[in-house]
């Protein structure tokens, strides 16, 4: 990563943020292998096992807490080092190559199937595939068949960097205030813990309503959420007071991560979650769960910057592949999924044989048709060879 002509803003490159990243992805790929056995509030996937495990769902919902805000965390932190060697224009124009041509590509090729495997799975449909493709066009999701699945993380991505452009680049500014003056604050003993409190109150005002169908224009708790993590990722990597806080805390919020996922976990296993609604009861919960979240991120960073801030060939190797891996793995595995569930065979083994099977099918793709072969790493949004 080149640094900056200004030595305030060198920056050598963050091997933690890397691989929290590859992590992350790979982790993906178990979560959704897991969402084919769950049952519950956060939807259906497009497989689904005639038979739900308590164990899968409760690692949905311990992933679900988390997972999504470290990305757009780290997309955040991403960008901090983006712009630190590119001009505005530059930044919009990496980021369409990146984001806006992989997204298109991947919702004409590789969402279809996905789609074509839960009608298949779900109803009577027996048309071929090819009769189907131009039925996906008709009708947008929940009311027809077009949709962008796991992509949505692209489109969310792409407007957080165009909209929020301006002030990011105010914040690059070396005599910026609001940037000061927060990396002052944020000094102080356990401000970096009260983080959470913005989260929490997005959560508890928009969460009742907008309850995550992610289609960008009527999905605001998602998009108020995932935007303020993405700029504290920018935020984190502005000045080194924030991982001297992160460091400092790392304890305290590892603890209260623990604690309030305990209580996350016993409020659903005890069937104590409060009915959807704008009620008092609703509305801390959530004002709970976005405090949950922010700790969970904290104690995750703080464990990679401790643990995970070395380089190494398979770093480097996992740094590249991870982009296209996350294009790629929903597809592979809604296709494996859509065989396996049909086996006799336990919840466990099935786990195991879908999430395996997706992560070597997944990677042996990323292999032999992506990585030595221009065009195709242009789809997938990697720099060319």
């Amino acid at each position: 990563m080149q640094a900056t002509e200004d030595n305030q803003f060198t920056q050598s490159r963050r091997y933690d943020f890397d691989w929290l990243r590859v992590l992350a992805v790979v982790l993906l790929i178990y979560f959704h292998a897991a969402a084919v056995f769950y049952r519950g509030d956060l939807g259906e996937f497009y497989i689904q096992n005639a038979r739900s495990s308590p164990v899968m769902n409760g690692f949905v919902l311990f992933v679900h807490q988390w997972h999504m805000p470290l990305f757009f965390l780290i997309s955040g932190a991403g960008t901090w080092f983006a712009l630190s060697y590119r001009s505005a224009k530059q930044y919009v124009q990496e980021r369409c190559q990146r984001l806006l041509i992989p997204f298109v590509f991947g919702t004409l090729v590789l969402i279809p199937p996905q789609v074509y495997l839960r009608l298949l799975d779900q109803s009577t449909y027996k048309q071929s595939y090819w009769r189907f493709y131009p039925e996906f066009f008709n009708g947008i999701r929940p009311y027809g068949n077009f949709e962008w699945g796991h992509l949505w993380f692209l489109v969310y991505l792409l407007t957080f960097s165009l909209i929020a452009l301006p002030l990011l680049l105010h914040l690059r500014r070396p005599d910026a205030l609001l940037r000061s003056t927060f990396a002052n604050w944020i000094e102080k003993p356990g401000v970096i813990l009260l983080m959470a409190l913005p989260l929490a109150a997005i959560e508890g005002s928009l969460r009742p309503h907008w309850i995550g169908f992610q289609n960008l224009y009527d999905d605001w708790a998602n998009v108020c959420l995932y935007l303020l993590y993405f700029i504290y990722g920018y935020l984190i990597c502005s000045d080194a007071r924030f991982g001297d806080a992160i460091d400092k805390h790392l304890g305290i919020a590892s603890g209260l991560a623990i604690l309030c996922m305990a209580l996350f976990l016993g409020l659903w296993q005890s069937d104590l979650i409060p009915d959807r609604a704008y009620s008092v009861n609703y509305v801390l919960y959530q004002c709970f769960r976005g405090c949950n979240s922010w700790f969970w991120v904290l104690m995750v960073l703080g464990l990679g910057r401790k643990f995970l801030n070395v380089n190494s060939k398979l770093l480097s190797y996992a740094n590249e592949a991870a982009y296209p891996v996350y294009l790629l793995h929903q597809t592979v595995l809604v296709t494996i999924a859509f065989y396996v569930v049909r086996w006799n065979a336990d919840v466990m083994t099935k786990f195991l044989i879908i999430s395996t099977a997706s992560i070597i099918a997944t990677i042996a793709l990323y292999e032999v048709f992506i990585r030595r072969f221009n065009g195709a790493r242009f789809l997938f949004g990697l720099k060319l060879r």
